[in-house]
């Protein structure tokens, strides 16, 4: 069995931001259009008036303040509300594939590696562009990757679970290295229309080098162990898949997209998740005060709080546990990724540190690495 470690990550940082401030001005304008529209049921009390939206309700709610997307003018036309792709024909490598080789280039590039050094890439991801072929093999063969490449979708955990399928291939001998690469083009699936969540997404894409440690650079972080646990809720949902043509569905109908309960999700996940995490560190005989940084899913400021308060029994610091959801959103998968990628150069030989991704599922993944 080999010893294993994340040698690197890579990020691809879409071209466009929507500020707070953009995105409300939209969403209002759009709110009013609709209340306009069927004043006569608002006034019969037959239909509720959409409210209107606010910076400070979204930073109180959320602690976002801006999101990076492939395509804004789309999103903020208050007579469309969702981002404007141009198809593309099959030809052409297809959007997912290409910001994933971007950021898989990035990771290589970071560790001094060549896609010579790699026999496997998993595409992790919240949403599929499309059902097949697998993007992880176009991302694969667009790299020149020889070897194997397939999808896996565990929600906004889909990077830490793909993280630990790679550890078992690199552990057991079946790869040298593997990437994992996390294409989250988030905004067409946002719910835009919607006052209480159109500010939670962004896009983005993350690639994580994992190879064997003898192999690694110096620095590399020693992945300790893995650890996955999952139960199933509706509290977090979108219905939409290749069923919904057969059962003759409207693609706007609410529930074809994301929707989420969220007072729900906020009560049941930040107790399991710190569970989660003080049992897993409790297997390598750790505890969470001897941890250096918990690199932790970005969905939503106030749960991360929660969770690191239960973790340390203190109120963490930027330091102990960093936020980038207030730049990028949250980005589902790659969340957890964009905060270690982000925030690890200071991290000492010898240091503990978990990244830990919880979602849809539900489903918590977790990694404990120390670094090289």
């Amino acid at each position: 069995m080999h010893r294993v470690a994340i040698s690197s990550t890579g990020i691809y940082i879409p071209p466009e931001v929507i500020t707070n401030e953009e995105l409300v001005a939209s969403f209002n304008q759009f709110a009013d259009q609709e209340n306009a529209l069927h004043a006569a049921e608002i006034e019969a009390g037959t239909r509720a008036p959409i409210p209107q939206s606010s910076v400070e309700f979204i930073e109180k709610a959320s602690g976002i303040k801006r999101r990076y997307v492939m395509e804004k003018s789309g999103v903020l036309d208050p007579q469309r509300m969702r981002p404007r792709f141009k198809a593309r024909p099959d030809s052409e490598i297809s959007m997912m594939a290409e910001i994933g080789v971007a950021a898989a280039r990035d990771a290589l590039a970071r560790a001094g590696k060549t896609v010579q050094d790699v026999d496997g890439v998993i595409c992790a991801a919240a949403n599929m562009q499309r059902a097949y072929p697998a993007m992880a093999v176009e991302i694969q063969t667009a790299l020149g990757v020889k070897g194997f490449g397939f999808d896996m979708n565990v929600a906004c955990s889909s990077a830490t679970f793909a993280i630990e399928m790679a550890v078992n291939a690199v552990k057991c001998g079946s790869a040298r290295a593997v990437l994992v690469v996390d294409p989250e083009i988030t905004s067409p699936h946002l719910a835009w229309k919607d006052r209480d969540c159109h500010f939670i997404f962004g896009d983005v894409c993350t690639a994580i080098l994992i190879e064997r440690l003898e192999n690694a650079p110096a620095g590399a972080f020693e992945v300790l162990g893995t650890r996955l646990q999952t139960t199933f809720s509706n509290n977090i949902r979108n219905n939409a898949g290749f069923m919904s043509r057969c059962e003759d569905r409207n693609p706007d109908d609410r529930d074809q997209l994301f929707y989420q309960e969220g007072r729900k999700v906020f009560k049941e996940v930040c107790p399991m998740a710190a569970e989660h995490i003080s049992t897993h560190l409790a297997e390598h005989g750790l505890a969470p005060g001897g941890v250096r940084r918990f690199w932790l899913h970005q969905a939503n400021l106030a749960m991360n709080q929660l969770i690191s308060r239960k973790l340390l029994g203190r109120d963490a610091t930027p330091d102990d546990a960093p936020v980038i959801l207030d730049e990028f959103a949250n980005t589902a998968s790659a969340g957890s990724i964009i905060s270690f990628h982000r925030h690890h150069d200071d991290i000492q030989a010898g240091q503990i540190g978990v990244i830990c991704s919880f979602g849809a599922g539900y489903s918590i993944g977790s990694a404990v690495l120390r670094r090289t």
